[in-house]
């Protein structure tokens, strides 16, 4: 699924100034999207083949959308030895469920299938009966972990990290750089983006765009920003929706507590944390939090940095950012 809002700038980067000796720029498919990674490497070694082989070992793992992964055998509950990718990845998912009190839950997966936004069919007549039946499989309470084996307390249960799949890719692929000694890089997949060190090309740290929401598919930049040190990742509405025959938009991003596509005015969420991971989380659960939620979570977590895209009453774009995330 792709959910990525964001302008990358790699473009910008390797056009707008002479290459040096040490910068290597890779790019290919991945996870339904695409990744670009920049780095800078005194012997220029190329990484790619390693990329790809990362990638393939993370979708084997954790793939919906690959019917052999050990995820879609989970689902299935067939018996399965998970990774440690998987026990990363559920593990912080169940740090995030408790700190946004549900509004992060990975088991929604079966009510993503239901309203038509994931890799099974569309369900015919859905009504509250048939949410209401769905919802009683739903929640990340309902699924444990005893070493590297999944317990789920409900067969029906659904598991899918895509909404935090991306950003675990994002920092995975960081931390392989940095064990090869690569300070300074810049790695996105669709969107999501981990950065480290500066853009030596520039000597400056690494630039990123926010794009201007647009309904009918077109692109334009709203903000570019730096990132030091620091991931982002990006939420939002309008790159990815459903339209009923009455011609109302539903968000791809279910609520949790109601089974229900998130209705909300928010329209973009940019999060900006240490790591990939969480800020990939978080993105998806300020979606359905709303906006007063979202500032009374941010009160406790100072940490984390985000800017909203949002249309107020008059359906005119308003935004703000919270944390002192970057003008």
């Amino acid at each position: 699924m792709k959910r990525y809002l964001l302008i990358f700038l790699v473009a910008l980067f390797i056009t707008s100034c002479n290459e040096t000796k040490e910068h290597v720029a890779l790019s290919g498919p991945v996870f339904g999207t695409s990744y670009n990674v920049q780095y800078f490497s005194e012997d220029r070694i190329n990484f790619q083949p390693q990329f790809d082989s990362i990638f393939g070992v993370i979708n084997q793992s954790m793939s919906t959308y690959i019917p052999d992964s050990d995820i879609s055998k989970l689902n299935r509950n067939e018996a399965v030895t998970i990774d440690e990718h998987f026990t990363y990845v559920f593990d912080a998912s169940k740090s995030i469920y408790k700190a946004t009190n549900g509004a992060f839950d990975p088991t929604i997966g079966v009510l993503v299938n239901a309203w038509n936004f994931g890799p099974e069919k569309e369900i015919i007549g859905l009504d509250s009966l048939k949410i209401d039946s769905l919802m009683l499989s739903v929640g990340l309470d309902k699924v444990r972990r005893s070493n590297n084996h999944i317990i789920k307390d409900k067969a029906a249960t659904y598991l899918d990290f895509n909404a935090i799949a991306k950003g675990y890719g994002v920092d995975f692929i960081g931390r392989f750089l940095e064990s090869k000694n690569i300070t300074n890089y810049l790695v996105e997949i669709g969107g999501e983006i981990r950065t480290r060190g500066i853009n030596k090309e520039k000597d400056s740290p690494w630039k990123v765009g926010v794009e201007m929401p647009h309904f009918d598919g077109s692109q334009s930049l709203l903000r570019a920003i730096e990132l030091h040190d620091e991931s982002m990742a990006t939420s939002g509405t309008y790159r990815k929706f459903k339209v009923d025959l009455d011609g109302n938009k539903y968000s791809h991003i279910i609520d949790a507590h109601s089974g229900y596509p998130s209705k909300t005015n928010l329209l973009s969420i940019s999060v900006i944390a240490e790591n990939c991971m969480t800020a990939d989380g978080y993105a998806t659960a300020f979606k359905a939090m709303g906006i007063d939620d979202v500032k009374s979570f941010l009160k406790q977590h100072p940490e984390v940095k985000v800017f909203l895209i949002f249309e107020n009453k008059n359906q005119e774009l308003e935004t703000l950012s919270l944390n002192g995330f970057p003008d």
